[in-house]
Order: structure tokens, then sequence, then C-alpha cells
């Protein structure tokens, strides 16, 4: 399609393997934060690390963008300076003048009038809003030409305005906002009708009961669903592919810094390759074996969010807050040497098991069936061994062939029973 330009795919980097491994398997870019000035703290890179992975990307022709996308209070300040909101953008426009800025998801990009206030700005890229509509987006590209446009194309969804949550900060705490959030919108809840609880018989409002704070009633007004009433389902475009691919957005992002390397490399390998497939043939593209691939992560069930307008009750799953998927993370491949394979396990493996092996040089899984395999650290030959440490390893025979396709940081997956 030489009419429509080709995104970049961008990947999320929680750490400086899951950023390799996101290279490896076809992201274009990674966006990554360091400690005390990013919405993700607990996985924030040290600034040897992320050196480390700016050149690794470079050596690749490849991208890294730091995000630096907190509110700011004034004790935060100081460590913004460190690197060089609306008074963050001023600071580092004064700072480096030339470095190219992207507004954040937090900033609620909604409307062309707000995409031409960063611009003028200065700005050179801003991230929508997770409530723009696809008919939005389309006169937003229309209407501002000359900046880029991303957009959030899978990921976790907040059940608050992209992201700016307080119920964590409230409940706990713990602020959404510097990367610590406890998840509240996932918790079990009751619900209590007023007058089950209060003297006022005539109160006809509902409240609900965290299940760890009894008595602590919260008013809310809620209809027969259940108990998970906050708790949004997974976003997921991938089946539009052909309807937002046309706008000329100029990336895709895709949310998720505290997941696996597993996650990193099922996401990066589907987007590119339903992406690259799409352009070589849009008349004949279909959406099945792309979801086939995105289902086997766990997920708490997939939305297109706000894509044609409000999300109605299907965005949201009332009946359970855990994670769902047909598979999990196995194991990554460390290195291929002598006939043997040498995987890193995350989950115990066992004699006579299936491992399926992601190659990034292929869309179909390379399965191996473990007849035999040793333990990378005495050469025993095992029955089972548990993932038990940090670095746990067995050693797997393969044919030269089979370890052709299989480089470091290869992921496996285990079907669950």
């Amino acid at each position: 399609m030489k009419s429509v330009k080709k995104p970049e795919l961008l990947l999320p980097a929680g750490s400086l393997e899951r950023l390799k491994t996101a290279f490896l398997y076809g992201a274009d870019a990674v966006y990554a934060g360091m400690p005390g000035v990013c919405l993700r703290n607990k996985i924030a890179f040290t600034y040897e690390e992320l050196q480390e992975g700016i050149a690794f990307a470079h050596s690749l022709k490849k991208k890294v963008y730091l995000t630096v996308n907190l509110f700011t209070h004034n004790h935060d300040i100081a460590r913004v300076k460190d690197f060089t909101d609306p008074g963050v953008f001023g600071l580092i426009r004064q700072e480096l003048p030339d470095l190219p800025l992207h507004i954040s998801t937090q900033a609620n990009v909604c409307s062309y009038l707000t995409v031409r206030f960063w611009q003028e700005q200065g700005a050179a890229l801003c991230v929508l809003g997770r409530e723009v509509p696809l008919s939005e987006m389309k006169e937003i590209r229309k209407k501002c030409p000359n900046i880029r446009l991303e957009a959030f194309v899978h990921g976790a969804l907040c059940v608050s305005y992209s992201g700016r949550c307080l119920l964590s900060n409230f409940m706990t705490g713990r602020s959404a906002n510097k990367g610590n959030c406890a998840h509240a919108c996932r918790w079990r809840y009751k619900i209590y009708k007023a007058e089950e609880q209060a003297e006022n018989r005539e109160d006809s409002s509902y409240y609900i009961e965290e299940e760890t704070r009894p008595l602590s009633l919260m008013r809310i007004d809620e209809d027969e669903h259940g108990t998970y009433i906050m708790n949004s389902r997974d976003l997921c475009w991938l089946p539009r592919l052909p309807d937002i691919l046309p706008i000329g957005l100029d990336s895709f992002k895709i949310e998720g810094r505290n997941k696996s390397q597993y996650y990193a490399a099922v996401t990066a390998r589907t987007y590119r390759k339903a992406i690259d497939d799409w352009f070589q043939n849009p008349n004949d593209w279909q959406p099945d074996k792309y979801m086939d691939e995105i289902l086997s992560l766990q997920s708490r069930g997939y939305t297109l969010g706000f894509l044609d307008g409000n999300a109605g009750p299907e965005a949201h799953n009332y009946d359970v807050s855990a994670s769902n998927g047909a598979y999990r993370f196995a194991g990554v491949v460390r290195k291929v040497e002598n006939g043997l394979l040498t995987l890193e396990i995350k989950h115990k493996i066992v004699k006579g098991m299936t491992l399926e092996f992601l190659s990034p040089y292929q869309f179909e899984p390379i399965k191996i069936a473990v007849e035999r395999f040793y333990n990378a650290e005495n050469a025993a030959e095992c029955q089972e061994l548990s993932a038990g440490h940090l670095g746990q390893a067995v050693q797997i025979p393969v044919s030269a062939e089979t370890a052709r396709l299989l480089p470091k940081l290869t992921v496996c997956r285990t079907k669950i029973s």
C-alpha cells in the first residue's frame, strides 16, 4: 500500500532483556523509563542498563524512547533535572531545545485542538487518549497532518481516564501516577443496598465493600452484573487493523512494561506479522491466525475499548479478575551449542511434554517433544525439573536445522492442561 505509510511498532521495555526480546521479534522502537520519573517505578531501568539498551537499539538502527510522564510535585523536580506535565515539557525544551518531545497519553489528548496546542508548543508527537474513537482519529489526522500521532492498540485498560486513576492512591496510598498502582479496580467487592446497612430505610442507593475492608462502605450505582464492577477487559485492536491502518497513524503502541518476556515476544511478533501482511495483501487479510496467537497470552478477555464510540458493558469482565489464556511461559533460550539447546526455565519441565518455541524467523511455532533433557548445572539427565531459582536451566538435544531457527532470547511456551 504505497498511499499509506507503515506505522512504527512500539513495544514496552520493562527490562533490558525485554528490550532486546522486543527487537528480536520485530519491534521498530521501545519505550522505557528511569527510576522516579515514569509511570512504572518498579521496573524502571538503571542508567547503565538504559545506556546499554540504547546502544543495542542503535546497532540495529532502531529507537528507544525515554518516558518522563509522571505529573510532578515539587519534590519531583530535582530528579527530572537529572535527565537534562507542561512544566516538565517546558523544562526539557529549555535544557535540550533540539530534543524531539512526545506528549504522553497522560495529557489526555482527545481532539485536534489539543494536538494543535501541543504542536505549537514544539511537540513532535502526541499519544492520543484511549478514549478517542476511530471517526475522531480520522478527523484529527486530517486536520493535523504535520505532527506524528501515536495510539495504543493493545494492553491493559484502566477503569479511569487514560491512566489518570486515583483509586489506588485513595485506598492504599500507592499512586498509579508513580508506578505503584495496587490495581484496586481488580479486587473483589460486595454490593449492599442502603436499607440493608443504614438506619435510613428510605435510602435506595447502593454501596460497595471491599473484602479486606469490612464495613467501610463506598456509595455507587450498579446493576445486576456482579462484583468485579471496575474490571476492564484488555484492549486489542488487532481484528480492526484494516480500519485503523489506512488512517495513517505514525506509531502503534503496545502497553505492558510490567509484563513478561513472553508477552513482549508474542505481541511484537503477532502485530509485526499482521501489519506486514496487510501492507502486502490488504484484500485477503483476515484476523483469525493473528488472534489465535494473541489468545495464547494471559488476559482478562479483550475489548475494542472506545474504538467505535463509548465502550459498552462488553468492555468489562464482571465475573473474575484473574487472567486466562491457553498457554504459560515456559522458558527462554540462552544458547545453542554442540547440538544442545540451553533453556532457562520459567515453569516446570517434565519428560514427554511438548514445548512450542516462537522462532523470530517464522510465524509457525516450532514444537519439540522433550524426550531427553539434562540439568544444565550438572549435566544429569532428568525426568522433571522445576524453575526453582533464577537462572535454572535445562539442556535439550536439537538438530542443526532447528538450532538455526532458535537464537538467544527465543521464548517458548507450554499448553495449560
